[in-house]
């Protein structure tokens, strides 16, 4: 696509074609709910899996020693 083309297809789109956009209205978005007991369960399940990991890897480092 030339510069010619752009100019030229831009000549094609004239204001008074704007006078007949709908208009669009822009809502909040509602924000995000969690239960209490949904989100203490994903903390609690978060903790348990970083203690596993962490009791998963002293384990490993110490079969490792021997």
């Amino acid at each position: 696509m030339t510069a010619e083309d752009v100019l030229y297809d831009a000549e094609a789109y004239a204001d008074d074609d704007l006078d007949d956009a709908d208009i669009v209205e822009w809502y909040e978005a509602r924000p995000v709910t969690v239960p209490t007991a949904v989100a203490t369960g994903a903390i609690v399940a978060a903790f348990a899996l970083g203690v596993l990991t962490a009791v998963g890897a002293l384990a490993l480092m110490g079969r490792l020693d021997d």
